[in-house]
């Protein structure tokens, strides 16, 4: 299998904690890697952190490479980019387009995508809501859906698929309808039975305090949340709610239920990133092919320190060779 990792935002941790991923996976051949960014700030990093991996010109698939690299960029990047560079940030959305691109051309079989900073690619002039929304709107659909999952050490299980992703709170609210609810329920269901769990169970929050507390503290539980719960059920998929997020997610986590849906990113990303932050995966349901990636961001401030933990990367790899498998 051939999976593709874009290396995101150069000036971030991006290329450090793929290479490091990249060496924690070399020791099995269930795969081939193209990275898709800059060849030299990877060769630098490589030597930098003393990973001596084989990075080689991506010259086609029927290279006998385990790594590759391809830049579809004309020309490199310099080697001095100062963090949140306009140029790092424009060849970020480049390579992204081009993992999508070759997934969809089914060149890869899944794609894996290091972070990028939404605030400076919308500085360096792209439209960007999130690499979820623009690798959407490549697809041609918009019946995707943000899920998180994540465990602890002992392997206890958080998986959040979110209703809504990157609006503000002020507006999610108006934004949150009963057909997106009731997709997010689909897909999360969907997740489980691809991860090969023995059911799929899923647990849908509230968007107001103690789910509306009967409509005295909101009425979307009524007029909108729950309605896609019992429209879920009618669809023979085993939907619970809504329940007040305060309690749902203690439930969750001592495995209860399988999934949980969260009404807007805050809700449920908060109590996910507690207990997984550093296995944490981002995956996109609903895409024509896989997508996984860290959960974490840019981290400028540590950037090449060769401090960076890529244990988020690693999961995210695993993830998408586990799907493709």
């Amino acid at each position: 299998m051939w999976i593709g990792i874009t290396l995101g935002d150069v000036t971030g941790i991006g290329p450090e904690v793929t290479l490091k991923a990249l060496a924690a996976e070399a020791q099995s051949n269930d795969a081939q890697y193209l990275i898709i960014g800059d060849a030299g700030c990877a060769r630098r990093t490589n030597l930098r952190l003393g990973l001596n991996l084989p990075l080689e010109d991506y010259r086609g698939k029927d290279t006998s490479s385990r790594i590759s690299i391809y830049n579809p960029l004309p020309k490199p990047l310099p080697a001095d980019l100062v963090a949140g560079s306009p140029a790092a940030a424009s060849a970020a959305v480049a390579w992204l387009k081009e993992a999508a691109e070759r997934c969809l051309r089914h060149d890869l079989d899944a794609m894996v995508t290091a972070p990028v900073s939404k605030e400076n690619i919308i500085r360096a002039g792209h439209a960007f809501v999130g690499q979820t929304e623009f690798l959407s709107q490549l697809a041609g659909t918009d019946r995707t859906v943000m899920m998180l999952l994540g465990h602890d050490e002992r392997q206890r299980w958080l998986r959040v698929a979110l209703a809504t992703t990157h609006v503000p709170l002020k507006m999610v609210a108006e934004q949150l309808t009963q057909d997106k609810i009731e997709l997010a329920i689909e897909l999360a269901a969907k997740a489980c039975r691809d991860l090969g769990l023995p059911r799929a169970r899923v647990a849908v929050c509230g968007l107001n305090p103690h789910a509306g507390e009967g409509g005295e503290l909101g009425s979307e539980e009524k007029t909108t949340v729950g309605p896609a719960v019992l429209a879920s059920q009618r669809k023979q998929i085993e939907a619970v709610g809504p329940l007040s997020a305060d309690t749902l997610f203690y439930h969750a986590y001592r495995g209860d239920y399988d999934a949980v849906v969260a009404m807007y990113h805050d809700q449920g990303l908060c109590p996910l990133k507690l207990i997984g932050f550093e296995t944490g995966v981002n995956w996109t349901l609903g895409l024509p092919f896989i997508r996984t990636s860290p959960d974490h961001g840019t981290a400028y401030n540590i950037a090449g320190q060769g401090v960076a933990d890529p244990s988020s990367m690693i999961s995210a790899i695993r993830l998408a060779k586990q799907l493709t498998a």
